[in-house]
């Protein structure tokens, strides 16, 4: 059981998870921005490794993306920096990324050396699930990591059910099918799904991400799932100046 698992156990619902960027805005505060948001009340971190063409996320996460690459920020890198997470950080940790670049590091390298540091999961948007399943599955049991599945509107019930098999920590609901960054409009649509996976009595919890930028979208998104997934809002915020004294407000005033 790791601490993702552990993390689940104890609590069940209002769930807060907090996306950012390694090497943004600077190259060596991935772990002082990890520190203060657990500080800060953050239940658990998704730490993105930055990719040249990141097709699924908006021109904020681009836009950090690019600028972490420019700043020096590697796979290599972000192994070095993790170093100490341990001695300084608590809660669960996950890497989030596209599979080019852990595909060129090696799965099996990247999935050892994520589980030295102590990291607990991954989550790999555009990493098919058959390949996966096929491929990789072993490296990533063998190193006790969570492989973190994306649900979308559009979804068939039958790869839902095949994920929550797969999976053994929670399942990343994305409120739409766009990129990330914009705003969550509870339509009826999108309510009706919500409700139909909750309907579904899955064995693994499940977190909404995409949209979630204020108390008030992280409320109704904990309507219908154990918590969500604060990304562009986050990263914005890391734009600006002082950014680390922000971070309790941050946080302050998406879950009050």
């Amino acid at each position: 059981m790791n601490r993702l698992n552990q993390l689940f156990s104890r609590k069940k619902n209002n769930l807060l998870s907090i996306y950012y960027t390694a090497g943004y805005p600077e190259l060596n505060t991935t772990l002082d921005i990890a520190e203060a948001l657990e500080k800060a009340g953050a239940d658990f971190l998704e730490i993105g490794f930055p990719y040249s063409d990141p097709v699924a996320d908006g021109p904020t996460i681009q836009h950090s993306s690019e600028k972490a690459l420019e700043n020096g920020m590697t796979l290599s890198r972000l192994f070095e920096q993790l170093a100490d997470l341990r001695k300084r950080v608590s809660i669960p940790i996950l890497l989030m990324g596209y599979a080019n670049p852990m595909i060129q590091y090696g799965v099996e390298r990247f999935c050892k050396k994520a589980a030295d540091v102590g990291v607990d999961g991954v989550i790999v948007p555009d990493l098919p699930m058959y390949e996966y399943e096929t491929l990789y599955a072993d490296y990533f049991k063998a190193n006790n990591l969570s492989n973190i599945f994306l649900v979308t509107p559009q979804t068939s019930e039958e790869r839902i059910r095949k994920i929550d098999e797969l999976t053994n920590s929670f399942i990343y609901l994305l409120s739409s099918s766009s990129i990330t960054g914009g705003n969550l409009n509870v339509s009826v649509n999108i309510e009706d799904y919500y409700k139909r996976v909750k309907a579904m009595e899955l064995k693994n919890p499940a977190i909404i991400g995409f949209g979630i930028t204020d108390s008030k979208s992280f409320s109704k998104a904990c309507e219908y799932a154990a918590g969500a997934i604060v990304g562009s809002a986050f990263v914005k915020l890391l734009g600006t100046e002082e950014y680390l004294e922000k971070i309790p407000g941050f946080v302050q005033s998406i879950r009050p």
